[in-house]
């Protein structure tokens, strides 16, 4: 599989008044396209920071970011934003979704941005349910979906423009233990089947071992990376079974 994302010596400091506080001190790391890589760290190891700079959401003070081999350290930020809706899907702990907005109009929302006539959204957008396993939900509000459908709700938006990368910050941080695993089984038999690259945080290491690989961060370095044999999915995404919650009236 060909190099997907490079940083060499990534270095990020923010400023409170006139004291200096490094988030990331020189960090160097390669991800191939295909990889599902898992993040970990203790708070205020640096993690979310790399997870900025990787999703184009904040620039390094110093160092390079290659996505795709392209330098984009020192694009603008409507350069970034490009990037962002074509090349990045985000799905975060707290779902993000437009609350009096279907499951279907949130899923559509990033095509939006393409001049995607509005028959295109739609059969794109129930196509991405339909993957998540929320077909027959697609008229929901998210007030009437449980946690586990709003997240499936946000994975199928993040993947609604075939993006190269996946980002997934906390995923399962707002739904319970069976849930989380669902989630999972969906991130990784993507990762598998359609050879999408995820990178996941997370602080659970229940939910790291779904990943083929773990980097470690500490104090804004990094700290260790290792890979080995993923657990396994429990289930086909073709043959999904329906959300094991229920609909909330």
């Amino acid at each position: 599989m060909p190099e997907l994302i490079r940083v060499e010596h990534l270095v990020k400091i923010y400023y409170l008044g006139e004291v200096q506080v490094p988030a990331l001190k020189g960090v160097d790391l390669s991800i191939q396209a295909g990889e599902f890589v898992a993040i970990m760290g203790a708070s205020g190891s640096g993690k979310s920071t790399f997870m900025n700079i990787i999703g184009c959401l904040d620039r390094p003070s110093q160092g390079r970011y290659f996505l795709e081999g392209m330098d984009v350290s020192g694009l603008t930020k409507d350069e970034l934003a490009q990037i962002r809706n074509k090349k990045i899907g985000f799905v975060f702990q707290s779902f993000n979704l437009l609350s009096r907005t279907t499951a279907l109009e949130n899923v559509e929302l990033p095509l939006f941005y393409n001049n995607t006539s509005s028959r295109a959204r739609h059969q794109k957008a129930m196509e991405a349910l339909i993957n998540v396993g929320l077909n027959g939900r697609e008229h929901h509000l998210p007030s009437q979906l449980s946690g586990g459908q709003q997240q499936r709700v946000a994975i199928a938006r993040a993947l609604i423009n075939r993006p190269s990368l996946i980002l997934a910050d906390e995923p399962t941080g707002n739904i319970d233990t069976r849930t989380s695993l669902e989630i999972m089984d969906i991130f990784q038999k993507l990762n598998q089947q359609s050879q999408i690259t995820i990178i996941l945080v997370t602080h659970e290491q229940e939910i790291a071992r779904y990943a083929s690989r773990q980097v470690v961060f500490r104090d804004g370095k990094l700290i260790q990376d290792i890979s080995f044999q993923p657990r396994q999915a429990a289930y086909d995404l073709t043959q999904m079974p329906p959300p094991t919650e229920e609909v909330l009236s």
